[in-house]
């Protein structure tokens, strides 16, 4: 009889060969992605984006944060919503366009060009929408609501963290004895600049144009400098003469004094400087584009593109503009500082926008007609200024950093 053991005996039925370790595949990232990540995960871009994000932020919801129209009122026995009442279509499509990214950022499927193009059909829509529908009061009594609390009318009422719209003048509050601009106190955190106005709350709308300037005027540079430069790089020849000639004219146009000559004939108006600054700032985007297709359109995947007889545009906008697209996109943070250094600057000459928020323009009255300095309209605008424009930058050399292969970090 054989010796038989408790220990010999298998307790689970085993399988006849040997079992394959379970490889869980993933999809690998794209080239932009990686790029993306790697960007990101550097500390000097992380920095910068908290900073970005903050003033969009203040964009965003400039009317919920300082507002000198209650969002609920109670008056005369009677409910009503005044901060809605005034929404204009610029607050309206900032806010659905908001509410859409994040909803389309949830939405992990979709690629990032079908988000993007989402997104801006959501953003015309609703602005168009907006434009129609949404006709706010042309004239507004600020100082009504303060008047009513004195006379005991309001009966409950919620305001937003920072009561006072960015032209709100404080007529009422006025007195000989204490002329404007006040130093920062309880009531007013940041002062007030000449004219009565919080500067808080101007600043907080004041992000708007700084944003909508860098934005809009390096988007249109982008694009103008990527479609010459393109050209240039790709059919070379009697074009790319034409082209370097034409770079070299807007090369020598010096911006500021352009914006300051448009200014002087055709007025202060926000999209003409968007568009003299887009018009004027596009020699590096076509500078980096073409020396980029100088050297892909003699790479293999591009002689196959055209022994295949595929169309103009398909070769230059599906095969060789994302390949050629890096240096450039380094480029855009760099301009986009660059926008919003030259609208403050027009602004702190005092050429810049009528009667709209500019941190500029706030720093334009630190120093009075008399010749005194008031230290916080120096300060708060100048530092709003300067980590702006460091911000961008820090990210635009994160960017870098991540496309250089000499620099190149462990794969994300």
């Amino acid at each position: 009889m054989s010796n038989v053991t408790s220990s010999s005996i298998p307790l689970t039925p085993q399988p006849a060969g040997p079992v394959a370790p379970t490889v869980r595949r993933t999809q690998p990232r794209s080239w932009l992605a990686r790029v993306v990540l790697d960007t990101v995960g550097r500390a000097g871009a992380k920095v910068g984006l908290v900073w970005i994000a903050t003033i969009t932020f203040c964009a965003v919801f400039a009317p919920m944060l300082a507002n000198s129209h209650p969002f609920l009122l109670k008056m005369d026995g009677r409910w009503s919503s005044p901060m809605l009442r005034h929404l204009t279509p610029t607050d309206v499509t900032l806010l659905v366009s908001f509410a859409a990214a994040l909803t389309l950022w949830a939405l992990k499927p979709l690629r990032f060009a079908h988000k993007a193009g989402a997104l801006l059909g959501v953003a015309t829509v609703t602005l168009g929408l907006s434009l129609l529908f949404v006709t706010p009061p042309k004239l507004a009594v600020l100082e009504q609501y303060r008047q009513a609390i004195e006379q005991g009318r309001v009966e409950w009422a919620v305001w937003a963290p920072v009561p006072y719209s960015p032209n709100d003048r404080q007529r009422d509050r006025f007195t000989p004895g204490r002329p404007h601009p006040w130093q920062p106190s309880r009531e007013h955190p940041l002062g007030t600049e000449r004219n009565g106005a919080d500067i808080l709350s101007r600043m907080i709308h004041a992000s708007r144009n700084a944003l909508a300037i860098g934005f809009i005027a390096e988007g249109l540079s982008l694009l103008i400098g990527v479609f010459i430069g393109g050209l240039m790089g790709y059919f070379a020849g009697p074009i790319d003469l034409f082209g370097m000639r034409l770079v070299e004219v807007f090369s020598s146009i010096p911006r500021i004094y352009l914006l300051l000559t448009f200014v002087a004939f055709f007025g202060r108006n926000l999209y003409l400087i968007m568009v003299i600054i887009g018009l004027t700032s596009w020699v590096g985007y076509a500078l980096f584009t073409r020396a980029e297709f100088l050297r892909l359109r003699q790479q293999d995947f591009v002689q196959a593109a055209i022994a295949c007889g595929l169309p103009l545009r398909s070769i230059l906008f599906r095969h060789m503009l994302p390949n050629g697209m890096a240096p450039v996109l380094v480029n855009v943070s760099f301009g986009v500082a660059s926008a919003i250094l030259a609208e403050s600057t027009l602004s702190f000459l005092g050429l810049g926008l009528v009667d709209e928020p500019s941190w500029g323009e706030l720093l334009n009255q630190a120093l009075s007609a008399g010749g005194g300095f008031h230290w916080w309209l120096a300060t708060f605008p100048g530092l709003a200024i300067f980590l702006t424009v460091c911000a961008y930058n820090l990210i635009g050399e994160s960017a870098r950093d991540a496309i250089d292969p000499h620099l190149k970090r462990a794969p994300v």
